[in-house]
């Protein structure tokens, strides 16, 4: 029987406009009082007070080691959104967070389902690639934001920090700490979509001296989305509570506990015509799957962190984390998919489409896809001990660690059954009959377990060079229903930073990673088979620059070396083999620069030139092919402008541009390149005693009409469309 990841969808409903929202939006028309711009203020320990960096710049990150440090001591390319830009640009989801790095993309990211992104080309890990305060997260689900302090991408390999992944890098959301905090924002956009939050915070207790020991942050949020995709609305329910205890002076246990559920109907992408041509006039709005028993896509997600910091001394501090992280989804959708039923596909015919793509007239089939109750789990136990040791001339910073971590997929024996074709030209969609099966029994699909222990050691020499090396030792356990699979491999991870001044900073690193081989597709001749797992190697060298401590530049320049996996045509019966040959090598270039470039003008801004090649794969005509859905070169821009003379009162504008991108691994086909601009205000002013933030955002300006991403899941290609004009606009009152 085949099984696929597909997604859902039910009938679309059209509330009228949420005229309460809208009449809270217009306030700051009705007033003429005009607050004072908000100043910037000095950025605090994120792990312990909770003060909220403002600006764009941001100063430290830990997504790169195990603790939170400083940019200008991190040898590797880390970019970081911070809450501010997130608040500017009405960021919901992880595709309005990685608009801010060129080198972040999407990756089979379709709407109403979980999205995942590529780094350089490479599709990041959805079992170990996402974290949250550094510990592993399901990758199947969509984080809700509005409890983060801060999104941070390490770009490349992080074997090192995170085992056993894909040689992409790591996300990592960094959680809101107690403060006093209470605000409400507000929401909307032109299609009726509503959204409310809820952001309290508080510390209390007694101190004789430091902080109140105790502190509170309560999250909630509630959203209505109403999709520019026909037939694709849901909403969402979330909430999340930040704890912290300062047990004595040196002791302080954090916890954090976030749950959310989204149902929504979900969007299936198009395939290439005839495996050879773009689908051409197709309208955003489109859903291929709108059959009266598709349903919502239902994600319930949980996400719990348990952390323990212990300063023993001057010199010596520990800290002890725990994580669990589950996704439950019930997929149950009318799913679009190839077209073997088609007889301009049947392969006795003459130059017949293979069955795995859309016909070239543009028909598919649909098939009734049931995988009620799916579960994902991720489990980590993790320990870390911290010591600075030497002399004046010489000092080590040593980490000693070691980490437990557990993976389990549960998954019903779900059914995939063939209920019509169709056509996507047809301008009344067909209706089918469910099929008349229902799922089979759960089973155990995965169960994944991993053993580590670490070092990394950072040896400062006078106040210029630091060597910063370390190693994981880490031992893979991993059962599947068909088969098992046992590695031990040692990831080490060598850098050496030169700063010649406190503002100027160069570095060069060497990486190696261990990820798990990829699963053939149905229509291989080895179909489901999982691969052998694949050492990558990079190679990275970069510098960054403070400039006068308000807008960081950085240029990095990087090489990565892994194996190809791919399905290769030959003679069997299926006509192709999945299989590892050859290798695919990412090179490129990267320019960025974060914070004020005056002191009303600030600015994120990034540009990559990637050049990421299939070589030696044993077929010719992929060889010196560009990798599918990474472009050759990409550009991001979003700036925040403080008009002269009104107090409050800001332009925010963005530009990105992507390079075409290659649908077909032979690069006979590619969605071309694509400009999207979008342009906004926000409005700070107090209205009575309550602050308040206006925000207008208007997404793709021009309205333009483009292909988002060509990513692939289980071995098959799908297109999905960018999002029309969107105008949103929401306000944050404080208390």
């Amino acid at each position: 029987m085949l099984l696929f990841p597909f997604r859902a969808a039910r009938p679309a409903y059209r509330p009228k406009f949420p005229t309460t929202v809208a009449s809270l939006l217009l306030l700051p028309l009705l007033t003429p009082t005009v607050l004072h711009a908000q100043t910037e203020a000095t950025l605090q320990e994120v792990t312990v007070s909770g003060a909220r960096e403002t600006g764009y710049r941001a100063r430290t990150a830990r997504v790169a080691g195990f603790d939170d440090a400083p940019l200008r001591d991190i040898p590797a390319a880390v970019s970081v959104v911070t809450r501010e830009r997130l608040d500017d640009q009405q960021a919901r989801l992880l595709s309005d967070v990685i608009r801010n790095d060129a080198s972040v993309g999407e990756n089979y990211a379709p709407v109403g389902y979980y999205e995942n992104v590529n780094i350089r080309g490479v599709p990041l890990d959805l079992a170990t690639g996402y974290q949250i305060n550094g510990m592993s997260s399901v990758g199947e689900q969509n984080v809700m934001l509005e409890n983060k302090e801060r999104v941070e991408i390490l770009k490349g390999l992080a074997g090192l920090q995170a085992g056993v992944l894909a040689p992409a890098g790591l996300v990592n959301y960094v959680t809101k700490r107690p403060a006093d905090v209470r605000d409400i924002t507000v929401g909307t956009d032109q299609r009726g979509s509503r959204y409310v939050a809820a952001d309290f915070g508080t510390r209390f207790g007694s101190a004789s001296s430091g902080p109140q020991p105790f502190g509170l942050r309560l999250n909630l949020v509630h959203e209505d989305m109403h999709s520019y995709v026909d037939h694709a609305d849901g909403h969402r329910n979330g909430g999340a509570l930040a704890f912290d205890w300062n047990l004595t002076p040196s002791t302080v246990l954090q916890l954090d506990a976030e749950y959310q559920k989204r149902a929504q109907r979900s969007v299936p992408g198009f395939q290439l015509l005839g495996g050879t041509v773009l689908p051409h006039d197709i309208s955003p709005r489109q859903m291929l799957n709108n059959q009266p028993w598709s349903q919502p896509v239902t994600m319930e997600s949980h996400n719990l962190n348990l952390r323990l910091d212990h300063t023993f001394s001057d010199t010596w501090r520990g800290a002890v984390s725990a994580s669990r992280s589950r996704a439950i989804i019930d997929d149950n959708v009318a799913f679009p998919y190839g077209c073997y039923a088609v007889p301009s596909c049947d392969p006795s015919m003459p130059g017949a489409t293979p069955g795995q793509y859309f016909a070239a007239d543009g028909s598919y089939d649909v098939y009734d896809y049931r995988s009620p109750g799916d579960k994902r789990r991720n489990d980590q136990l993790q320990a870390t001990l911290t010591g600075n040791l030497g002399t004046d001339t010489i000092r080590h910073e040593v980490t000693f660690g070691a980490s437990v971590f557990r993976r389990t997929v549960d998954l019903r024996e779900g059914l995939f059954d063939w209920v019509g074709s169709d056509n996507i030209y047809n301008p009344t969609p067909l209706v089918f009959a469910p099929a008349a099966r229902e799922p089979g029994p759960t089973y155990r699909a995965l169960d994944s377990r991993q053993r580590a222990l670490f070092v990394q050691d950072r040896i400062r020499l006078g106040g210029h060079w630091q060597i910063v090396g370390g190693a994981r030792q880490v031992w893979l356990k991993e059962r599947t229903p068909a088969q098992d699979t046992t590695r031990s491999e040692l990831l080490p991870q060598a850098a050496v930073i030169y700063q010649p001044t406190p503002a100027l900073s160069f570095y060069g690193s060497y990486s190696k990673g261990l990820s798990l081989g990829g699963q053939a597709p149905a229509w291989t001749t080895n179909a489901y088979a999982f691969l052998a797992p694949t050492v990558s190697r990079q190679w990275e060298a970069g510098v960054r620059y403070d400039w006068r401590e308000a807008l960081t530049l950085s240029l990095t320049a990087f090489r990565l070396s892994k194996p190809f996996e791919y399905a290769q045509p030959d003679a069997s019966a299926m006509g192709n083999t999945f299989v590892q040959q050859g290798k695919q090598v990412h090179s490129g270039l990267e320019l960025a620069a974060t914070g004020r470039v005056t002191s009303r003008l600030q600015v994120s801004a990034s540009v990559t030139a990637l050049r990421a090649r299939q070589e030696d794969t044993g077929t010719p005509a992929f060889d010196g092919q560009q990798v599918i859905n990474a472009p050759r070169f990409r550009s991001a821009l979003f700036a925040d402008y403080s008009i002269p003379g009104v107090e409050g009162l800001a332009v925010l504008g963005g530009w990105s541009y992507s390079g075409s991108k290659q649908a077909t691994r032979d690069g006979l086909v590619a969605i071309p390149a694509v400009h999207r601009f979008d342009a906004g205000l926000r409005y700070a002013t107090r209205l009575g005693a309550t602050r308040s933030t206006f925000y207008l955002m208007v997404d793709n300006l021009l309205d333009k009409r483009y292909w988002k991403d060509v990513g692939e899941t289980l071995g098959d290609g799908y297109l999905h469309r960018g999002a029309p004009r969107t105008v949103r606009l929401s306000a944050r009152f404080s208390f």
